[in-house]
Formats: C-alpha cells, sequence, structure tokens
C-alpha cells in the first residue's frame, strides 16, 4: 500500500452567522496515498468544497475557522504553520483546480503571464524560462497554437480553454497533492475526456495524489480509487470504488446512485430525495438523513449513528449495526408515460415547430465607420421539427450555436435567413403586439436560474410579471389561488410568493423559472442546459416534473444540453449539432445506440460510464471546433474527422437516410 501523503483527523471547521453557528465541516477523517484518487461526492451544501478550503487553510475570514483537526501533509501539521509557509506550499506542493474558471483568473492578465508568475515564484525560473515553460504547459493542457494564446485574456478565450488554463496554473508547480473542484463542470464530454486523460497521465508520472470533489458520479467511476459521501458536513459512507458502485451501503448513497437518468429508466419516473440537506446552525442528535430516508425507523431519530468499518471501509448508518433492520428502498411507481420512439412523421396535426434552413450570422465591425468586414456564422442552414408532446434534444460541444438557435426561436435574436415556423405562422414576420401576443405560446428556461431571476422581486411577483405583460386571463375572482396551484405543481410551497430568489436552493430556483414559464401556459419550452449545475438528486426531480408537465399538457421541448445520459432518458430525439449545422438526427434509441457520423460517435464514445469495470475505448477529436468567421471548405468536421476522404474538403455532404428514424450528413454513407 502506498504511503499516505495526506492525513485529515476529525477536521472541524465552523462559520459564524446571524443564524448562529455553522457547522459546514463536522468531523471529518480521511487519507490519500501518493498515486492515489480520493473522490469526494455529495449534494449542494453539504461541506465538500469547504473541506478542500479547509486543507489550502482558504476558509474565508473572519467568519470562518478551523476549529479543530489535523491536516497532515507528510506528517507536517499544516494547521501549525503560519501564513508565510502556506504561501510557499500552495502552488507548489498542493494546488488547487477551482470550480469557476472565470472568477478565478485575473482578467487584466494574459494566461500566459498568469502561468508565468507562478512558475517564477515557486520555482525561481526566471523570465525567459518561465515564459518557455508556460507555453509548453499550455501544450500539455491541449490549447491550440500555445505561443498565440500565450498573449490573450482569459474572456477571449472559451470556456474549456479557462478550465485548461486553471489546470496549467495548477500543475505549474509539480504539486504532490491536486485538489480538483469540480474540474470538469459544464464541459463538453469530448473537453472533459481530454481532462481526465490528462490528470491520469500526470498522476502516473508524478505519483501525484489527487483530491476530486464532484457530483458527476461517471467520472467517479473512471477516476477514482476511493470514494467518499459526504451528508451535511460529515462523511456518512467510504469505501473502494467498485464495492461502492456494487452495493453502496448507505441509504443517501442508493439514492444517489438511483437517481441518475439514463435508456434504462426511460418511461418511469427517476428516484428523488425528498427535502433538503438540514440546517448546519444546530447539534444533531439524530441521523442527519433521517427526514429524507425512506428506511429510517425510530432509532434513527433518538440516536446519532456511529461508524462502523465495512470490508471496504466503512458507513455512518444504524442499518450496519443492525443488519435485521436492512430493508430495501422505497420504490415509487413510474409517473411519466413510456416514450413512443419513432418520427411520427405522418402525424401532421401534431407538427407545431418547423425550422427550415435557418441561418443567424452576427456581423463583425471595424475602424471608425463600423464597417462590416466579416460575420460569425453561429447557426449557417439548420432545420429542425418539434411536435407537439415530444421532446427534441439538441447536443453538441460549446460554441456550436445551440443557445443561438433556442434565441432565434424565440425572435430574441433576428434571424439572418431560413424560415422558423410555429403552427404554420412565420415568425420572423411578426413584430411588435402581435409578437408580444404570439410569444405566450413559446418560453424559455436559461441554465442559469439565479442570474434569469429579479433578486429584488418577490417570487410570487416574478410569476405574476409575465402574466401581466402577456395579459393572460386567470380566475381573478379567486384572488392568487391559481399561484398557490401553480407553486405547488412545481413542488414549491404557498409561502415561496413572499420570499426572495436568493433565499432558495438552485433546484428550487429553477422550480421558480418553470413555473413562471408555466403561467403564461406555452406549448413549446426552450430549456437551455436546465439540469447541467444541478445535483443528481435535484436533477431528477426537475426531470421528472418536465416529463410530468407534458404528460398532461402535451408540451414540447427543445432541450439544450451536452448530458447525453439525460437525452437518454428525456428525449424523443435527438439533433448533433456541429458547427451550426445538424450533422445527425433521428429517434434517440436509433442514434445514441448506433451512431453513424463520426463525430457523433466520438461524442458517444466520451461519456463516462458507471460501471466502473467497462472499459470505453474513446475515439479522439484532434483541435478545437473552428471558427464560426471561417469555417472550413467542404465538410465542417472534415479537419478533425479520422475518416476524411478527398471529397469531404470539397463539398458540403447532403442528407442521407439510414433509415426510417436516421438520417446523417456524411459522405461515408451517400451511397446509401
Amino acid at each position: 500500500m502506498p504511503q499516505n501523503l495526506l492525513q485529515i483527523k476529525d477536521l472541524k471547521t465552523r462559520f459564524s452567522t446571524e443564524d448562529g453557528i455553522v457547522n459546514a465541516v463536522d468531523g471529518v477523517s480521511f487519507e490519500i496515498p501518493r498515486g492515489r484518487t480520493f473522490a469526494l461526492v455529495g449534494e449542494s451544501g453539504c461541506g465538500k468544497s469547504m473541506t478542500a478550503l479547509s486543507i489550502m487553510k482558504l476558509v474565508p475570514k473572519p467568519a470562518g475557522e478551523i476549529v479543530s483537526g489535523e491536516i497532515l501533509l507528510d506528517g507536517e501539521d499544516l494547521g501549525q504553520l503560519p501564513e508565510v509557509a502556506m504561501r510557499i506550499l500552495r502552488g507548489n506542493r498542493i494546488s488547487m483546480i477551482f470550480q469557476e474558471p472565470m472568477t478565478s483568473l485575473n482578467p487584466v492578465m494574459t494566461i500566459g503571464d498568469q502561468i508565468r508568475e507562478t512558475l517564477e515564484y515557486h520555482l525561481k525560473l526566471n523570465a525567459k524560462e518561465a515564459k518557455r515553460r508556460a507555453t509548453a504547459l499550455l501544450d500539455l493542457v491541449g490549447i491550440p497554437d500555445p505561443s498565440l494564446r500565450y498573449s490573450e485574456y482569459p474572456h477571449q478565450i472559451s470556456g474549456g480553454m479557462k478550465q485548461r488554463v486553471m489546470i496549467a496554473i495548477a500543475l505549474s508547480g509539480e504539486p504532490d497533492l491536486l485538489i480538483a473542484d469540480e474540474p470538469t463542470t459544464a464541459l463538453d464530454v469530448t473537453i472533459q475526456a481530454q481532462i481526465l486523460d490528462l490528470l491520469r497521465k500526470l498522476q502516473k508520472e508524478r505519483g501525484m495524489a489527487i483530491l476530486l470533489i464532484t457530483h458527476d458520479l461517471g467520472i467517479v467511476a473512471e477516476m477514482a480509487d476511493e470514494v467518499a459521501v459526504m451528508y451535511a458536513g460529515e462523511i456518512v459512507e467510504r469505501g473502494e470504488r467498485a464495492a461502492f458502485f456494487a452495493s453502496p451501503q448507505h441509504p443517501y448513497s442508493q439514492k444517489l446512485l438511483s437517481s441518475l437518468p439514463g435508456k434504462k429508466k426511460r418511461g418511469e419516473a427517476l428516484e428523488v430525495i425528498r427535502g433538503t440537506v438540514p440546517p448546519l446552525n444546530h447539534p444533531f442528535r439524530n441521523c442527519r438523513f433521517s427526514n429524507r430516508c425512506d428506511s429510517a425507523w425510530a432509532l434513527c431519530e433518538e440516536t446519532v449513528p456511529s461508524w462502523t468499518p465495512t470490508e471496504q471501509g466503512g458507513v455512518r448508518c444504524h442499518l450496519a449495526e443492525h443488519p435485521e433492520k436492512r430493508s430495501d428502498l422505497v420504490q415509487k411507481a413510474g409517473a411519466a408515460s413510456a416514450h413512443a420512439d419513432t418520427l411520427s412523421v405522418e402525424d401532421e396535426d401534431r407538427s407545431l415547430l418547423h425550422i427550415s434552413d435557418l441561418k443567424v450570422h452576427f456581423p463583425i465591425r471595424k475602424g471608425f465607420f463600423k464597417r462590416v468586414v466579416g460575420h460569425v456564422k453561429a447557426v449557417d442552414g439548420l432545420s429542425l421539427k418539434v411536435d407537439s408532446g415530444r421532446t427534441v434534444a439538441l447536443v453538441g460541444e460549446s460554441g456550436c450555436g445551440k443557445t443561438t438557435v433556442g434565441k432565434a426561436i424565440l425572435q430574441l435574436i433576428p434571424q439572418t435567413d431560413g424560415a422558423i415556423l410555429f403552427e404554420n405562422e412565420d415568425l420572423s414576420r411578426l413584430s411588435g403586439e402581435v409578437l408580444r401576443k404570439k410569444r405566450r405560446d413559446f418560453q424559455i428556461i436559461f441554465q442559469d436560474p439565479y442570474s434569469s431571476l429579479n433578486p429584488r422581486m418577490l417570487v410570487g411577483d416574478i410569476i405574476k410579471e409575465g402574466v401581466n405583460a402577456l395579459k393572460v386571463e386567470v380566475a381573478q375572482n379567486k384572488g392568487e389561488d391559481w399561484l398557490d396551484a401553480l407553486l405547488a405543481q412545481v413542488g414549491l410551497p404557498a409561502d415561496a410568493k413572499y420570499r426572495y430568489p436568493h433565499e432558495f436552493s438552485g433546484g428550487q430556483r429553477q422550480r421558480i423559472c418553470i413555473a413562471r414559464v408555466l403561467a403564461v401556459r406555452p406549448k413549446l419550452i426552450v430549456c437551455d442546459e436546465p439540469t447541467s449545475a444541478l445535483d443528481v438528486s435535484v436533477q431528477a426531480q426537475v426531470l421528472n416534473l418536465l416529463k410530468q408537465l407534458q404528460s398532461d399538457y402535451g408540451l414540447a421541448y427543445l432541450f439544450i444540453t451536452h448530458d447525453l445520459s439525460v437525452v437518454d432518458y428525456f428525449a424523443h430525439e435527438v439533433a448533433v449539432m456541429y458547427l451550426g449545422r445538424i450533422v445527425e438526427y433521428g429517434t434517440v434509441s436509433a442514434v445514441l445506440s448506433d451512431p453513424k457520423h463520426p463525430y457523433t460517435r466520438a461524442l458517444l464514445s466520451a461519456v463516462p460510464q458507471i460501471d466502473p469495470e467497462k472499459k470505453r475505448l474513446i475515439i479522439r477529436i484532434e483541435g478545437d471546433l473552428p471558427s464560426p468567421i471561417n469555417p472550413p471548405q467542404g465538410c465542417f468536421f472534415h479537419p478533425r474527422c479520422p475518416q476524411a476522404m478527398p471529397v469531404c474538403r470539397e463539398e458540403y455532404p447532403e442528407a442521407t437516410r439510414i433509415s426510417e428514424n436516421q438520417q446523417t450528413h456524411c459522405f461515408i454513407y451517400s451511397g446509401l
């Protein structure tokens, strides 16, 4: 067994707030050997990131403080070191990849200089050597044209590149311990696969230990050697990766795994964890999970469970102490209706949205007179159809134009060419009051619920704002009964209307956004990454709700996402988008089970597998998405395609119908 690099013993971190002392980290213990990856998983607010900040001694002050416990790095207690000594350790022996790269990078320094200053400080390199090493690090993390990118600022690069720059900074000091806090959140699966491969490679070469914090259990199954599940400030289960995924012991761990969407759960409701994480501003005299646990009994409400060692680790649960009480978690009946998996093209009455050869080009203006010198071809000839009561998923890498399509449908941005027909009416020909009235029929749920809600308005007023603006008739004679019923429909209490957005969790805020949309009774909802930043348990609640609403009201969804497991569970059809165009389209079962286009196959190969024993063969896509300002001649994908032919460089392929339920734009199948 490798020697332990990091040992955490009974760590406790507290915060002083107006509501009392919050025990954010409450007696956490674990160790990480050299060359091993230790994954910390759990819901938002359970204390994962605060554990990481405590190890780095970056707990926000003066409110927060580490009150007890030991943090041992190679036997040296970091808690006893002064801040000057910790500054030498941070970025050198211990580095951290923070969750949000945009707020972690300095906006007024070039990305190269941000890496260079770390090298000069920790490795004492001169400016010339530091610049050379920084450029090499940019190349190592997969930044194209590193010499050119060295002089660019954070706002000039994509989100995936920002995250890779953060990794380059974290690796620059050649750390013994790397803390990765949600290192791939909201990244495309192709970029995610590159980053995870890089971390594995560097770990093998340098014997680096990794503390991986994530809510993506697929990543945990691929990366971790050991898994710890954290809940309400403490670790409730810990074990070797294979044993954990084969047979989780704690009811909370079981619920997390059963909340995951996928093909096997199509047509049924996902498991959800009722309630929320309890407040941490009071002492616990019972099991912290008891009020949400389907297997709880009287003892759980009366006594704090002790830590019970197991063959592979341990668990904090009364069921481990009393195995005779163990019972399977209650399986809820699937509330959602099964999906039909045919395109139903013959049923013309269901046709709701029809997009034909849509183009959205943004002009590039330069000079004193702001003359147009080019165009960003965000959407460049896209055709798509959405029927009533159906869900069409739009997937692809960041920058391919997915969100632009959604905004063009809602007429939030002007289209350059093509037609958007909603109930056979061309939306581009509508304007003013006519368009305003029509907008009640199509609405959008944005990716970030917090930034899309007015922080100065009560929830009730936020929901009523759309009703009043679009003059939607409600049962006014019953006061606000309609509002209470609507809140209940999305799983919120009636008194939520008297509270502000900041008083709710991320999942609850997304429910508020859904309620605001439903209040105007739309027929089509554009869902722009509505679950990308949510915990798996909250994601399950939102997906169940959307599915039930579709069943009840025949809603149509255009579901924009990069999570293909959600597509497999939730959507009827899927359109794969690349550089402003759809390259493959068909039913979910046809496209995801037998993808034809090389790009689709590469996307699917990069999706992490929950089964830790199942090894996947990742199809590498070289380079980054080409610029939409000057797309490649011929097939847009050919510069990155491992199967490119001479004809691919000359002209764009027409659609080839593979079967009744699948078509693709690729010369490989042009002879069919």
